[in-house]
Protein backbone atom coordinates (compact mmCIF):
# COMPACT_ATOMS: atom_id res chain seq x y z
CA UNK A 1 0.00 0.00 0.00
CA UNK A 2 1.62 3.11 -1.34
CA UNK A 3 0.49 6.59 -0.06
CA UNK A 4 -1.50 7.37 -3.10
CA UNK A 5 -3.58 4.32 -2.12
CA UNK A 6 -4.76 5.40 1.25
CA UNK A 7 -7.70 8.02 0.14
CA UNK A 8 -9.09 5.32 -1.72
CA UNK A 9 -9.10 3.18 1.61
CA UNK A 10 -10.69 5.77 3.72
CA UNK A 11 -13.77 6.13 0.91
CA UNK A 12 -14.15 2.62 1.01
CA UNK A 13 -14.08 2.36 4.75
CA UNK A 14 -16.41 5.54 5.30
CA UNK A 15 -19.11 4.12 2.38
CA UNK A 16 -18.45 -0.09 4.36
CA UNK A 17 -17.63 0.39 7.65
CA UNK A 18 -20.83 2.33 9.35
CA UNK A 19 -23.33 -0.37 7.54
CA UNK A 20 -20.61 -3.08 8.97
CA UNK A 21 -20.94 -2.03 12.24
CA UNK A 22 -24.55 -2.05 12.30
CA UNK A 23 -24.78 -5.32 11.38
CA UNK A 24 -21.92 -6.18 13.84
CA UNK A 25 -24.43 -4.67 16.05
CA UNK A 26 -27.51 -6.13 15.48
CA UNK A 27 -26.40 -9.82 15.09
CA UNK A 28 -25.42 -9.63 18.92
CA UNK A 29 -28.41 -8.28 20.37
CA UNK A 30 -29.95 -10.73 17.77
CA UNK A 31 -27.56 -13.66 19.70
CA UNK A 32 -28.48 -12.60 23.05
CA UNK A 33 -32.59 -12.61 21.73
CA UNK A 34 -32.74 -15.79 20.77
CA UNK A 35 -30.22 -17.51 23.79
CA UNK A 36 -33.23 -16.10 26.46
CA UNK A 37 -36.21 -17.59 23.77
CA UNK A 38 -34.30 -20.86 23.69
CA UNK A 39 -33.98 -20.58 27.53
CA UNK A 40 -37.98 -19.88 27.19
CA UNK A 41 -38.68 -22.40 25.46
CA UNK A 42 -36.60 -25.40 27.51
CA UNK A 43 -38.63 -23.78 30.40
CA UNK A 44 -42.15 -24.65 28.74
CA UNK A 45 -40.84 -27.99 27.86
CA UNK A 46 -39.89 -28.86 31.64
CA UNK A 47 -43.33 -27.46 32.96
CA UNK A 48 -45.42 -29.50 29.89
CA UNK A 49 -43.46 -32.54 30.71
CA UNK A 50 -44.30 -31.65 34.53
CA UNK A 51 -47.86 -31.66 34.14
CA UNK A 52 -48.24 -35.07 31.82
CA UNK A 53 -47.10 -36.59 35.10
CA UNK A 54 -49.76 -35.67 36.87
Amino acid sequence: MTVCDFPQWVTIVGNFGFPIAITIYLFLRFERKLESLELVINQLGEVIRETRKE
